[in-house]
């Protein structure tokens, strides 16, 4: 059995908005918004049901507490702090971040939602002949 990387450095980048994630072999960058939009907290993931969550796309890390040998947990400036990102779950957020970030956009158009708040998506359609 493999055992999940563990980052040997994470950094809070501000100008960018982004958490480094450094592994002995490879380097991450993820922005603010993609990691609060996929929270590991019960709130979002809803019991296996996962809500699609909207707005985000202007939210900021402002701290990050390591927790021990299990993984990470990130405040946001909405006041977002619960779930812990497990070592485990971080690193596949990585390997599969254009993937993830490709899906999150797609149930956004499909659900006539927004990244940005306050905003209202409307879909025009041609009157019906």
């Amino acid at each position: 059995m493999t055992q999940t990387p563990i980052p040997t450095q994470i950094q809070r980048l501000k100008k960018s908005n982004q958490l480094r994630l450094i592994y002995s072999d490879s380097q991450f960058e993820l922005p603010a918004e993609f990691l609060r939009v996929h929270s590991p907290s019960a709130e979002v993931r809803q019991h296996g049901n996962p809500i699609l969550v909207e707005g985000k796309a202007n939210v900021t890390l402002i701290a990050l507490e390591n927790i021990g040998r299990y993984g990470l947990k990130i405040t946001y400036d909405d006041g977002h702090d619960s779930g812990i990102y497990t070592w485990p779950y971080l690193y596949e957020l990585c390997n599969n971040y254009n993937e993830l970030w490709d899906s999150y956009l797609k149930k956004l158009h499909d659900e006539n939602k927004s990244r940005h708040p306050q905003t209202q998506v409307v879909q025009i359609q041609p009157p019906k002949k």
